[in-house]
Parts: structure tokens; sequence; C-alpha cells
């Protein structure tokens, strides 16, 4: 399963302590760009809202919150696979 597979996996299972499991495969893409960089930003700060919402058991905001996840995560691995 590649980096990108796992973390659609995380996004799907949203735990607590998927959040440091995720920032350890998004490391590797860090300081590659100023846009990679804001995107993968933006990725675990919505994980993370969505880790909290799952969490606390606030069901009528984790379908959208996860799609949000998820959109920032296509951008993301868009942004990756872009040739620079």
């Amino acid at each position: 399963m590649d980096g990108f597979q796992r973390l659609e996996a995380l996004v799907d299972r949203a735990g607590a302590d998927d959040v440091g499991e995720a920032n350890a495969l998004l490391r590797r893409f860090k300081g590659r760009t100023d846009e990679i960089d804001t995107a993968i930003d933006e990725f675990i700060l919505d994980f993370m809202t969505l880790v909290f919402v799952v969490e606390t058991g606030e069901e009528g905001f984790e379908k959208p919150v996860r799609e949000l996840a998820g959109t920032r995560l296509s951008k993301l691995k868009h942004l990756v696979n872009v040739p620079a």
C-alpha cells in the first residue's frame, strides 16, 4: 500500500492515534514547495478536526468533515504528483 492509499485509509478510520502516522507519512514531502507545505498543513488541520469530531461523537459533522479531509488529500496528491 502506497503512502496516499494509507492516508486514505486513515481518513476512513480517523482515530486519535492516526494523526502521528499521517504526519510521518507526509514528512517526506515537506519542503518541496511552499504550495505543497501549505497543502500538507491544510490536510493535517482538517484531519485533526475529523479525528476530534469522530472522537467526540458529533455524527452530524462527521460526513462533511471527512469529505473535506478527503478533498484536501486529493489536492495534496495532485500537487505531489505534478512534475515541477
